[in-house]
């Protein structure tokens, strides 16, 4: 009987976990404020897992400079993690911007903007209807 969960897959969610606990409580770095950790792909061995965040700001330049904090804090968040799940194989952390999120939103106001104006234009083919259609006095002949 095959397992319903990975190895992989349950470390992965326990390290997402923590690492966002840590990236709340323990890193006092302005610039990584709003940070969360949408997701965590560990590799079959163990050896390396690439986190995937997002931040609260769109903006591609402080963006940028908050993955390179994360980058240079690996180590740190990485000792940490060891010492929160007491594994054997601690993985090389990788931190990924995770566009998923941004683009959602992005994806999801083209949606909105587009029943908006499809309910825009169905109201004035409407009153363009009721302009054209003969009152009835008109059709009575009076």
């Amino acid at each position: 009987m095959a397992r319903e969960y990975a190895r992989t897959d349950r470390v992965g969610q326990q390290i997402q976990k923590e690492i966002a606990t840590i990236l709340m409580r323990e890193i006092k770095d302005p610039r990584l404020s709003m940070t969360t950790v949408s997701a965590v792909e560990v590799t079959r061995d163990l050896a390396y897992a690439k986190i995937f965040v997002t931040f609260f700001n769109d903006n591609q330049d402080e963006i940028k400079a908050s993955l390179e904090v994360l980058a240079e804090a690996e180590g740190y968040i990485r000792s940490l993690l060891g010492k929160r799940l007491r594994a054997r194989i601690m993985p090389h952390l990788r931190f990924v911007y995770d566009s998923s999120m941004s683009e959602g939103v992005r994806m999801s106001a083209l949606v909105d903007q587009a029943v908006a104006s499809d309910k825009n234009n169905d109201t004035q083919v409407d009153d363009a209807q009721v302009d054209d259609e003969p009152s009835d006095d008109s059709e009575k002949g009076e």
